[in-house]
């Protein structure tokens, strides 16, 4: 008895494992966590039903996203050493499995949204289908696969503010702005310091193809469009979507501090410094986010 249990067990603590994994937990709860903040960006009156059921559904719908993604590039994931003991092609979760796990993650998903409302699943159901249909096949052909990907990677943020409001506007146009800009000094330094890990796979994830300073280039005018995009809601030209004076001149000050390690790697062009730009990039965009939720609250 005891043997089975230990086996039952191990089982499950396995397959929670591939599961977290395989869904890529981190990615999907910071996908979430955006989500989460433009829906209380958005909403007069929070309802944490919708709260827990935007959560929920997002999560649906990344994970799915994420395991469609590893079944196509399976064979490519194993020839990266970032990538080679992920579920699939380490052999802890077959292709049959995994496509059961991403298909019922996809119909929860997209139900669960459109209990919200249609125009929430609609979005939801864009962003699936670009991420795994367009994007992950373009990443071996052409460098305009983070252009392509940075559209799906953008919903998240203004899909928490369509399902607080039922519409789409001026509010979550900007939040979408802020985002697509975003990912790309974002993703750009990780092509860059993953480049030859990349290359084993043939990824083209630099603009063009190169860690020069061109592409140093490009990643600091986006970083500067961000920057940018990431105040507008202090000017009263973004609808509901506002923000104070004092919010404002923070986030314009992380905002140079995001531009500032974009010249240190067009300076540098060094694999520490791309490192150095991906993790501010993480960090400006969340406490951007939560100061936005904060102003809202306190103004």
């Amino acid at each position: 008895m005891s043997v089975s249990v230990t086996y039952s067990r191990t089982t499950t603590k396995t397959f929670v494992q591939n599961f977290l994994e395989i869904t890529k937990f981190r990615l999907s709860v910071s996908v979430v966590f955006s989500s989460v903040v433009g829906y209380l960006l958005g909403a007069p009156i929070i309802d944490f039903s919708i709260l827990f059921l935007l959560a929920v559904g997002g999560y649906c719908m990344v994970g799915a996203s994420n395991i469609f993604n590893q079944i196509i590039e399976r064979d490519l994931d194993a020839l990266m050493n970032r990538t080679k003991n992920r579920p699939i092609p380490s052999g802890r979760m077959t292709v049959k499995t995994a496509f059961i796990l991403g298909s019922i993650l996809t119909v929860v998903g997209l139900l669960v949204l459109y209990s919200i409302n249609p125009i929430t699943a609609m979005f939801g159901a864009i962003s699936i289908f670009m991420y795994v249909s367009l994007y992950t096949p373009l990443k071996t052909k052409t460098p305009l696969s983070v252009f392509v990907g940075a559209f799906p990677g953008a919903i998240p943020f203004m899909l928490g503010w369509v399902a607080a409001s039922g519409s789409f506007g001026i509010e979550p146009g900007t939040l979408f702005m802020i985002q697509f800009f975003w990912q790309f000094p974002h993703f750009w330094a990780i092509g860059w310091f993953l480049y030859d890990d990349y290359a084993k796979a043939g990824f083209f994830m630099l603009p063009n193809g190169k860690r020069d300073k061109r592409t140093a280039t490009q990643a600091i005018m986006y970083c500067i469009w961000t920057l940018v995009a990431s105040i507008m809601p202090a000017f009263g030209i973004t609808g509901k979507l506002q923000l104070s004076t004092v919010s404002a001149v923070i986030v314009g000050l992380l905002g140079l501090g995001l531009v500032y390690y974009a010249y240190k790697l067009y300076v540098d062009l060094s694999e520490k410094t791309a490192r150095k730009l991906m993790l501010t990039s993480v960090s400006y965009i969340t406490l951007i986010q939560l100061i936005y939720v904060i102003d809202k609250f306190v103004r």
